[in-house]
């Protein structure tokens, strides 16, 4: 095992979104440690009509233009979470939806985005936070191989543009994936 480094987020938002699962997902907070596998992902660009990049640099898609390896949390529906990881060179604009963990402990919840930043208490305070420290307080780990035939690939759920992009990646049969 191993903390992904930044030279893993460094390139095509799609092959990242893949990649991830299997990966690890931890949490510091209060003196424990909440971790799950991640079994669901969305990818994101700046050419894509649903990234909040597409209209450019705005105050809200900023941390999309900055370097990989960092969160990007933002809120939606004024009460959920979500947790993205940049990627691409710097100035290019990406990111991956974290959307389902499998918990490892001591985590209950997590078969969306917004329950698992709810169950993993992730907040916008954690924006901008690099992913790929030793020290980090959310970090990424290599954890289990998933063989290419158990991936899922499917157009993405829960927007209202560019729903036809096949950017949704899953383990196939996990009980923990979200929701359609």
């Amino acid at each position: 095992m191993g903390i992904l480094a930044k030279n893993f987020f460094n390139r095509n938002t799609l092959e990242v979104a893949r990649e991830l699962l299997g990966c690890k997902l931890s949490r510091k907070f209060n003196g424990k440690v909440l971790s799950g596998v991640i079994v669901e992902t969305e990818a994101y660009t700046r050419d894509d009509p649903a990234c909040h990049a597409f209209n450019g640099k705005t105050p809200r898609s900023l941390t999309l233009f900055k370097q990989p390896g960092i969160a990007y949390v933002y809120m939606i529906y004024g009460m959920y979470h979500c947790l993205n990881f940049v990627t691409e060179p710097e100035d290019t604009a990406g990111a991956v939806l974290i959307r389902a963990l499998e918990p490892i402990s001591p985590l209950e919840n997590t078969n969306g985005p917004g329950k698992l930043c709810r169950e993993m208490n992730i907040t916008r305070e954690l924006n901008e936070v690099d992913i790929t420290g030793e020290n980090s307080v959310i970090r990424v780990e290599n954890h289990l191989k998933v063989p290419a035939k158990n991936i899922i690939t499917t157009t993405r759920i829960g927007i209202k543009k560019a729903v036809d992009f096949p950017w949704r990646f899953y383990i196939k049969d996990n009980l923990f994936v979200s929701k359609k």
